[in-house]
């Protein structure tokens, strides 16, 4: 079973038995609201990217990609090979280096707002970065089709029951029902995107699991 943005609108109407039109207005809140959950409690790879982007001399900050959650590295190339910065606290940042016309090879980095990163020392010329991201893919609610509703449709079906039970303020005990269907869910894509995805079966042996 997979999903569209129509099929799943209609399987929320269906398990809710409820095509009222405040209702049914408020799905694509609901399916939003389900995607940033699970974009939260689950480290797939598949929402990894790589971008490459160039520092400007003189100037401390680099724009942030519109789609950035969280960085995995940031790097520059220098004499043809990769030089990787490392992460830190804005205030580490502005403290050691205070002047920001005081530029050299760059050495750290930090998230100085939600448009931009501030790179210290101060960048001496325009280095040539490349940044391995955590984006944020474009909602079912935008593009129709995406990885959720077809590699992982039960968490998606039941995180936007939960939500929308929750708005219909419905039963507890059901709402309680469709949260732990949810929960288990995103245990079993956890163990995939954690466990499998990211392992080496040769180097480390295949994934196993105690008997209960």
């Amino acid at each position: 079973m997979t999903y569209t943005l129509t099929t799943l609108k209609q399987a929320i109407q269906d398990f809710a038995e409820n095509d009222e039109t405040t209702f049914v207005s408020n799905l694509d809140n609901f399916i939003r609201n389900t995607e940033e959950r699970l974009l939260k409690l689950v480290d797939l790879d598949y929402f990894r990217k790589n971008v490459s982007a160039n520092m400007t001399a003189s100037n401390k900050f680099l724009a942030v990609p519109a789609d950035y959650l969280a960085t995995f590295s940031l790097s520059f190339t220098k004499s043809g090979s990769n030089v990787f910065l490392l992460q830190k606290d804005v205030n580490f940042l502005q403290e050691y280096s205070p002047d920001s016309t005081v530029t050299g090879e760059p050495k750290y980095y930090g998230v100085f707002d939600i448009n931009n990163f501030i790179i210290a020392p101060t960048p001496d010329q325009a280095y040539s970065t490349e940044l391995h991201y955590y984006y944020r893919p474009a909602s079912i609610t935008t593009t129709n089709t995406s990885w959720f509703g077809d590699n992982a449709p039960d968490a998606l079906l039941y995180g936007c029951l939960t939500e929308a039970y929750t708005f219909m303020k419905g039963d507890p005990s059901v709402i309680q029902m469709y949260e732990k269907r949810f929960v288990e869910a995103v245990t079993r894509l956890k163990m995939y995107a954690e466990g499998v995805e990211n392992t080496d079966a040769y180097r480390v042996g295949l994934t196993r699991v105690p008997k209960q």
